[in-house]
């Protein structure tokens, strides 16, 4: 009895507000839509158009939790946040998960209640300049002055990679990547650092994307994906296994296109729906893998469609590979 008097008001409050999250599934059911966390506009991530419809990869994550969750994929609310924005949204219920191009390091991870589901795309930092200004290595930007968001993983890893390597700049740190790109733009900075992923993103959303060069130093891990809150099991092994089934089914050989007739082993029968018990263990639809691969694809089709080496973002698979063809995507055993 007295080592529970001895608890403290911040831990009864956090007591508190694990047991209220622990429903974000009834709650999805009860309002109908998956409130979901994306950046303010990454072009192959997230993105919307003009009439308003978000696309990318990240985008489709939250697509395949709704399919999952209410059998519709189009039923989400995206929520627009910046990088400072995001895990305060996410902590205070605002959404129900953050899928944007986010990375997963110890201090998110063990510090803010929140759990990392998994890794939708395997990045690093790197640096892009302007063809004419005749850099061709990270190396040689000694005294330049770098463009970066503020609120990232990007400031850290610049400020160590600097350190390491003798090479002093100068920081213009903006908000939104809307932000860096303008500065960028208007010659305030002469480098543009991120994710590799973003400044492919970026140069191709140029006017003419020949006149940037993303240069090939890549100066840290930046393993991006989906994040929720912690104290609510039930639904963190909903997002994990969401992104679980859509890279199962790419190894499995299972399309949207061919999903109702392709029969090859009990894994592509479980993931079609047609024998399987998972979703009595994640409190589902029995038809929740067969919703998400046939309204959102497997992780091979969302890749190419959104950011593959055919659209304009024109990214190979690299790391993001599955493991049985070079890559280090992995799936843990879907039975």
């Amino acid at each position: 009895m007295k080592q529970l008097l001895k608890l403290s008001a911040a831990s009864l409050l956090v007591v508190g507000a694990l047991s209220v999250q622990a429903s974000t599934l009834s709650d999805v059911q009860a309002k109908g839509h998956v409130s979901c966390g994306v950046s303010k506009g990454l072009a192959g991530f997230s993105s919307a158009d003009s009439s308003g419809t978000w696309t990318g990869i990240d985008v489709d994550v939250c697509r395949a939790v709704a399919a999952a969750t209410l059998g519709d994929a189009t039923k989400v609310k995206f929520v627009p946040l910046t990088a400072k924005e995001r895990f305060t949204a996410l902590q205070s219920g605002e959404i129900d998960m953050l899928s944007r191009n986010t990375t997963w390091t110890i201090t998110r991870d063990a510090s803010l209640g929140l759990n990392f589901a998994g890794v939708n795309y395997y990045d690093g930092q790197g640096f892009m300049v302007k063809s004419s200004l005749g850099v061709s290595s990270a190396m040689e930007l000694s005294g330049a002055a770098i463009c970066i968001q503020a609120g990232t993983t990007t400031e850290l890893n610049l400020a160590d990679w600097g350190k390491a390597n003798g090479i002093e700049y100068n920081s213009v740190v903006s908000d939104t990547n809307a932000q860096t790109l303008t500065n960028y733009d208007a010659g305030r900075c002469d480098v543009l650092t991120t994710d590799a992923s973003g400044l492919y993103s970026m140069r191709a959303a140029a006017s003419d994307p020949s006149e940037h060069v993303v240069l090939p130093e890549i100066i840290s891990k930046e393993p991006l994906g989906p994040v929720v809150r912690q104290g609510d099991d039930e639904w963190f092994n909903i997002v994990k296994w969401t992104l679980i089934a859509m890279i199962q089914a790419e190894e499995s050989g299972v399309t949207s296109e061919n999903i109702d007739t392709v029969t090859t082993n009990p894994t592509v029968e479980r993931l079609a729906g047609r024998a399987s018990q998972t979703h009595e263990y994640l409190h589902l639809s029995p038809s929740w893998s067969y919703d998400i691969i046939k309204q959102v694809g497997n992780y091979g089709e969302s890749f190419e469609r959104n950011i593959g080496v055919n659209t304009p973002i024109g990214l190979s698979r690299g790391p993001n590979q599955l493991w049985t063809k070079g890559g280090i995507l992995y799936a843990p055993a879907f039975r």
